[in-house]
């Protein structure tokens, strides 16, 4: 197994995906007006997976026919896709693609929590101050009383779980993928996803809704599923095999920037000063548990110490 390394391609890397997931948001946005959450996550698990199974074939030959890496692949395609790209879509329809964005950015906490948990990485002082600090910034978030459990509150909630489920997938991930090239992980994970979605949709949906969806509708999807999907995925666990599936998961720091400025320039979407203050804090919360930042001021505030 190659040495994990995070190192200035792998930031870039990083950087570039946050800007892909950052656009599904926008994606989403548009689709909610039209689609219900189901109907959204089959397209997009779909067609990604439509797209990645004939590019595995050419790069890669035949799919995989283990147990043990189907497994693997399944166990991702449930925390990685079909909870939590239900919860969000579910979401926004009832909250704003920048807010919830915005929660998603707790997924390092919730992901160091189920490190810690899963006993693959301690859970410091720090870390835990980091985590009570990104539970402060939803409160704050709401900026009301969570006993009201109104559309705005269960939106919020709901984008909660789904950071909740991609935390509880990075320990999944690095115990059950490691040796299992990006390509063929997300080419199964979407391709598991795609069975279950199908299922449900056939179980609580109305299939024939696609129908009535307009052109702009599909071209989100089809975006959502081909850029946000398909090639995410493959930067996603390129990013794993490379750095690390915690390291991965700081992703969430930077595409609420994106999101919020497409959301705003394509949506007319707006925040509230409640959501300023609150991802000010859920940022703050991530520079803690990152770690890098607090390190730099430590060094610099002992370069400048008189001897």
């Amino acid at each position: 197994m190659a040495e994990q390394k995070i190192d200035t391609q792998s930031w870039m890397l990083l950087l570039v995906l946050s800007v892909i997931w950052g656009g599904s948001f926008m994606f989403i946005g548009v689709a909610v007006k039209e689609l219900p959450a189901l109907l959204i996550v089959l397209a997009r698990v779909g067609i990604a997976a439509a797209i990645l199974i004939p590019v595995h074939l050419v790069v890669q030959g035949k799919l995989p026919r283990d147990a043990k890496t189907w497994l693997a692949c399944g166990g991702m395609s449930i925390m990685n896709n079909v909870i939590p790209f239900t919860a969000i879509s579910w979401g926004q329809h009832h909250i704003t693609g920048g807010l919830a964005s915005v929660i998603n950015a707790t997924t390092p906490m919730f992901a160091a929590l189920f490190m810690a948990l899963s006993g693959l990485e301690g859970i410091t002082p720090r870390k835990a101050i980091a985590l009570g600090l990104g539970l402060v910034g939803v409160l704050v978030l709401k900026g009301g009383d969570f006993g009201d459990l109104g559309a705005q509150t269960l939106g919020i909630l709901s984008v909660v779980l789904a950071s909740a489920c991609y935390g509880l997938s990075t320990p999944w991930s690095k115990v059950r993928l490691t040796g299992i090239p990006p390509l063929t992980t997300a080419t199964l994970q979407l391709t598991m996803s795609s069975i279950v979605m199908a299922a449900i949709v056939l179980l609580f949906a109305e299939p024939a809704q696609y129908a009535a969806a307009s052109s702009k509708t599909w071209i989100s999807l089809v975006l959502l599923a081909a850029v946000s999907t398909s090639i995410a995925y493959l930067i996603f666990f390129r990013i794993i095999a490379r750095a690390g599936p915690s390291f991965v998961s700081l992703v969430t720091m930077v595409i609420p920037v994106s999101a919020i400025l497409m959301g705003y320039v394509v949506l007319n979407e707006l925040l509230t000063i409640n959501e300023v203050i609150g991802a000010l804090i859920i940022g703050l919360a991530l520079v803690i548990i990152d770690g890098r930042a607090l390190r730099y001021i430590g060094i610099m505030g002992t370069k400048s110490r008189p001897r």
